[in-house]
């Protein structure tokens, strides 16, 4: 088990649902916590401040993370504040969700640049001094869309199934230096997004999870937790938390 303590994390993303769920269970077991967030300044806010309440350490980050400057900003304030990191979490994404004949460019390339092409930019400006740290941590946060497909989200597929090849191959390339690097793939999560869905469409969506349930975002953020801890011999994995929705 890894100590956590004075362990230094960014989270991207950070500002709600799932994001905002890991930075609070990290920041719970010690862990400095960099909130980033591109637009929504009051919700980042207001993690950082129920994580100062609850005796923990965390600041708000804005930035872009589809935009490689902006990525490496974002890592340079953090070392500036703490003058180190340890824990990466790749969470930032958005959905364009429609059919393939009706998906525009721009539906495509941003979702691919916002979820895919955020974690090469975020990833190399951080790895240096990741791998600096002797339990250095990268994982980055999938789903299930990525590994089973969803009707309706070819482009969020393929950024995500993306993230899952993205961390095999870095998994092998870094498992020398003892920093590990994994997917998480979330199942329908209860979040504004899934929350989004009309009543009817979400009570077919239980009636298919073996665990008769959606998730909660506190249950993704303990699997975080438990890869930043106890994960030493855990790398290039999914851990896939879905209910059994997907196997």
């Amino acid at each position: 088990m890894v100590k956590l303590n004075g362990r230094v994390a960014i989270v991207t993303g950070g500002s709600r649902g799932i994001g905002a769920a890991i930075a609070k269970e990290l920041a719970a077991n010690g862990v400095k916590v960099v909130i980033n967030y591109n637009s929504n300044n009051e919700a980042a806010d207001a993690v950082v401040q129920e994580i100062e309440q609850a005796g923990g350490e965390a600041f708000a980050a804005q930035a872009d993370v589809s935009d490689a400057a902006q990525a490496r900003v974002l890592v340079e304030e953090t070392i500036n504040k703490y003058g180190k990191l340890d824990i990466l979490v790749n969470n930032a994404g958005i959905t364009r969700d429609r059919t393939f004949r009706k998906i525009t460019e721009d539906d495509w390339n941003q979702v691919i640049q916002v979820n895919l092409n955020s974690v090469y930019n975020m990833t190399t400006a951080a790895l240096s001094h990741i791998q600096e740290s002797d339990a250095g941590r990268i994982i980055n946060i999938s789903s299930i869309i990525g590994q089973a497909g969803g009707f309706g989200q070819t482009n969020y597929s393929a950024a995500k199934a993306g993230m899952i090849g993205f961390t095999k191959s870095l998994a092998l390339e870094l498992a020398k230096s003892g920093t590990t690097v994994n997917a998480i793939c979330p199942g329908f999560i209860d979040t504004e997004m899934v929350q989004a869905i009309p009543d009817e469409i979400r009570a077919q969506i239980v009636a298919k999870i073996p665990a008769r349930r959606f998730g909660m975002p506190e249950e993704i953020a303990r699997g975080v937790l438990y890869l930043c801890r106890d994960g030493e011999y855990i790398t290039g994995q999914q851990l896939n938390i879905n209910g059994g929705l997907y196997m």
